[in-house]
């Protein structure tokens, strides 16, 4: 199992969203861009799938930009994922009635691989990564003073 560009980018961009989100500032796709190094075009389609899908909303106006369209808290890396990739976390990606006997054993192995995965997306919120990100910011300046 990889994650695509698309879905690093994406969860990139609503790491930011989820840094502002208790000041109640929107961020704009430029500042965005420029904070994780993303592309702004790039960076447009994937937010615009991001409120598609109602993770984030627009705000419009001189001073708007994206926020978050719940607490980080209460958005977990597996909804991110599901959201880019279009993720259906009960089906495989396997044939369904498996011609063989190893087939049907590879398929039996990949199913549990799958919801091992899951639980693991599902465990994991923006907020833990905002506070991961954080805690590993004080290890690095300690180190360096």
């Amino acid at each position: 199992m990889e994650l695509s560009n698309k879905s690093e980018y994406a969860i990139l961009a609503l790491l930011e969203l989820a840094t502002c989100y208790s000041r109640g500032e929107p961020l704009q796709i430029r500042e965005i861009a420029a904070l994780q190094h993303i592309p702004n075009r790039y960076l447009e389609q994937l937010l615009a799938t991001l409120r598609r899908r109602g993770l984030i909303k627009s705000i419009r106006g001189a001073k708007g930009g994206y926020v978050l369209a719940r607490e980080p808290r209460r958005i977990t890396l597996l909804d991110a994922l599901n959201c880019m990739e279009g993720l259906d976390t009960d089906v495989s990606n396997l044939e369904q009635n498996p011609q063989t006997l190893d087939g049907d054993v590879i398929q039996d192995v990949w199913q549990e691989a799958r919801q091992a995965a899951n639980a693991v997306l599902q465990k994991y919120t923006l907020q833990d990564l905002c506070e991961r990100r954080a805690s590993k910011e004080r290890k690095e300046l300690m180190y360096y003073i």
